[in-house]
């Protein structure tokens, strides 16, 4: 894997992980307070920070199916993994390994290359 799809799965890792501990806060610390102990500030606040990080994360997921060339079956576990509680923790998994491996993500093509098989 080149240096710059390193760079493009390493900002989807960091956008997918905050976007992932904010939807865990919104969930478990910000839902309570408003639907238990009547208390709405911190579902507004932790509301909009998660939305702009859900955004971001859609930005940066879009942004390594085209440039990596992933196969859409792909990006969309990864989207679907977000929308989970817990679900991009796994996938954030699977990323770091192809990392450090050196593989190339599935579909990913080489500089110059093709898709075609002799």
């Amino acid at each position: 894997m080149d240096s710059a799809a390193v760079a493009r799965v390493r900002r989807l890792r960091a956008v997918g992980i905050t976007e992932g501990v904010s939807y865990l806060v919104l969930l478990l610390i910000a839902m309570p307070l408003k639907y238990i102990w009547f208390f709405p500030l911190p579902v507004r606040i932790v509301g909009a920070l998660h939305g702009g990080l859900f955004v971001w994360f859609c930005w940066c997921l879009q942004q390594a199916h085209l440039e990596l060339r992933w196969p859409l079956r792909r990006s969309a576990a990864v989207f679907v993994s977000s929308l989970v509680p817990f679900g991009f923790f796994l996938v954030e998994r699977m990323l770091q390994r192809e990392m450090h491996a050196g593989e190339m993500p599935a579909g990913e093509m080489p500089a110059g290359g093709s898709t075609d098989t002799p």
